[in-house]
């Protein structure tokens, strides 16, 4: 008998026994005996997906080791449903989901919003489903329980300009680590063109810390279509007009603003793409169609690998998801273990702080090593994991 020594831990498939609906949970390590990683909710979501997801989340949580931190780094998981989250039918499945779920929850598994879900709407959803919370697992390792769990609550309590503080910290992250890659190739944030696919949680916030920075966003792509302006979105306006799935009301467009189809932020006139929506985006046909130098990969894995081996032989630069999007994780985990307090501004430095530094790292040892920053991310896991499982206790 062979052992696949890399495969996960734990594989669960689900099947509604209503709607006949898919569902996954993954774990691919534990960590303390407790694994970190979202849920999501799209049509065509798979196993393999999951999976993927659940490995990538192993290394994020990884890349966000710091030894004097109180936050040590947790196992990666990922959940998964095949279903559409505006099918009339989406809530009850999630509601189910959770609660055949639920003895992972209570014990190994944190999970919260990911593509297709509202963290409003997980909580929801897991009330009904008799837990107590979606990241109760964690709670064993937390040094005050009722401290910690406050401090998170009212973190999630927080608004910045109309706009939640949960909403918004991943996309400080990805905006970071776009700002760092620039600043390393001696780019200036003013006439610095981005075109974003995806205006939701992650993409919407992206957006917004880039223009603010000055850089100019001139197309978003929502599930209507691609909205374009050569000299720059009013992303503010956007922002205030789109609905809960990040689809913009068109009527909030300017005179000027021009309406495309959905795939022409791919060939946008701009230096830096954010795919900020679904997997598997960029493949190896539409890849050529990309002009831009860099890729921030906000999404989890929008870029085929035999895709970004296309793109790198054509000098452009993806920024992998493991570094770019692990902002809200990490922000989730900072907070309640209390490296930081429920304020946005200590939320913000210390975001930049981070992304910028774990950035920097890896773009230094992807220059050193002659490789791709995601061969680079991976290195630096694979420096990390042993310190960590000796430390603290890690299986698959």
């Amino acid at each position: 008998m062979t052992i696949d020594r890399n495969a996960p831990l734990l594989t669960l498939v689900w099947t509604d026994h209503i709607t006949g609906r898919r569902g996954y949970l993954v774990v691919d390590r534990l960590v303390r005996g407790v694994a970190s990683g979202g849920l999501r909710m799209r049509p065509g979501c798979t196993l393999d997906e999951v999976a993927g997801l659940a490995r990538g989340m192993t290394m994020k949580e990884a890349l966000h080791y710091r030894p004097e931190s109180r936050y040590v780094p947790l196992g990666g998981a990922k959940g998964g449903i095949d279903c559409d989250p505006r099918a009339p039918e989406a809530y009850d499945v999630l509601v189910r989901y959770l609660r055949a779920m639920k003895p992972y929850v209570e014990s190994v598994w944190t999970t919260g919003e990911d593509l297709g879900l509202t963290q409003d709407l997980v909580d929801r959803a897991a009330a009904e489903a008799g837990l107590v919370s979606s990241v109760q697992a964690v709670y064993p390792l937390l040094d005050d329980e009722t401290a910690a769990r406050r401090r998170l609550a009212d973190a999630f309590a927080v608004e910045v300009d109309g706009i939640g503080l949960d909403g918004l910290v991943g996309g400080c992250g990805v905006a970071e680590s776009v700002l760092t890659a620039l600043d390393r190739a001696g780019v200036p944030y003013a006439g610095t063109r981005v075109a974003v696919q995806g205006f939701g949680t992650m993409g919407g916030a992206t957006a917004r810390f880039l223009a603010r920075a000055g850089l100019a966003v001139v197309a978003v792509a929502d599930i209507k279509g691609t909205i374009a302006h050569p000299d720059g979105l009013d992303v503010e306006a956007l922002l205030a007009a789109r609905d809960a799935y990040g689809t913009v009301d068109r009527g909030a467009l300017r005179p000027d603003d021009r309406e495309l189809p959905g795939d022409a932020w791919l060939s946008a006139e701009a230096e830096v793409l954010v795919p900020a929506a679904v997997s598997y985006a960029v493949d190896t046909a539409n890849q050529a169609r990309i002009g831009a130098r860099w890729i921030a990969e906000a999404a989890n894995m929008p870029v085929l690998p035999e895709a970004e081996e296309l793109l790198a032989a054509r000098g452009v630069t993806v920024l992998p998801d493991v570094v770019v999007n692990s902002g809200t994780n990490a922000w989730w985990w900072w907070t309640l273990f209390g490296d930081i307090e429920a304020d946005a501004d200590e939320a913000f430095a210390y975001t930049r702080r981070a992304m910028r530094e774990l950035v920097g790292r890896i773009l230094d040892r992807a220059e050193t090593d002659g490789t791709s920053p995601r061969a680079a991310a991976h290195a630096l896991v694979a420096d990390r994991l042993p310190v960590i499982s000796e430390r603290f206790g890690s299986y698959r």
